[in-house]
């Protein structure tokens, strides 16, 4: 499963299937495939870009996010979820999971989704732009898609983190929100991987090659 899970930067990620799933697209390509399922986790342009998604749409893509991206998202269809509701698309099953976006500028919170992603036998949980662990969240994915980074406010401490990955016990961690180009933000994925050892394997963009089998 982990060699069918393509990061795209930062916070977005594709997983391919059947079906082809994107989550938070951001910097597509014009020649890209087009999606069968596009997640958007909130509505901010760093996770909701009107732009990409109408280089994926095709006739039968499916867009979900919550209320606020289907405002952001004006003009196309988006099926709404509250936290919990599933529905299915092909052979996965997308699960709404609680999210808590960092809060603003102006110190309010930003409404948000988690997606736990069920497809081929695997539970695949993005977690999305939070803090911590949305409370209420009780879970046990195979791999988890986690926000690290120490050096910049508003992610996962890499102390939280560990301590989320104590609550779920998933076997493989991935890293998000972070850019290779940033120093910092790489130091912080390697010392994340250092404090997981023997919690669970930490794959790293661009170093999965051990476990492209999986």
């Amino acid at each position: 499963m982990l060699d069918r899970i393509q990061w795209l930067g930062r916070s977005s990620f594709s997983v391919q299937g059947p079906p082809l799933i994107y989550i938070d697209p951001i910097g597509i390509t014009r020649n890209a495939f087009l999606a069968d399922v596009i997640l958007i986790s909130q509505a901010t342009y760093e996770h909701c870009s009107p732009l990409d998604v109408r280089k994926l749409v095709g006739p039968n893509t499916l867009i979900v996010g919550n209320d606020d991206v289907a405002q952001m998202l004006e003009g196309y269809t988006v099926q709404t979820l509250r936290p919990w509701q599933s529905l299915t698309a092909g052979k996965a099953r997308i699960t709404a999971v609680p999210g808590a976006a960092p809060a603003g500028r102006h110190g309010s919170e930003r409404a948000s989704l988690g997606f736990l992603i069920s497809l081929d036998y695997y539970d695949l949980y993005y977690a999305g732009s939070v803090l911590s662990l949305p409370e209420g969240v009780q879970i046990k994915p195979d791999i988890a898609i986690l926000p690290v980074r120490n050096t910049r406010s508003g992610l996962m401490s890499i102390d939280t983190a560990v301590e989320v990955v104590r609550k779920l016990r998933p076997r493989w961690v991935i890293p998000s929100h972070w850019s290779p180009a940033n120093g910092g933000g790489y130091l912080d994925v390697k010392a994340f991987q250092a404090a997981l050892a023997g919690l669970a394997e930490v794959v790293i963009p661009g170093e999965a090659a051990t476990a492209a089998a999986v």
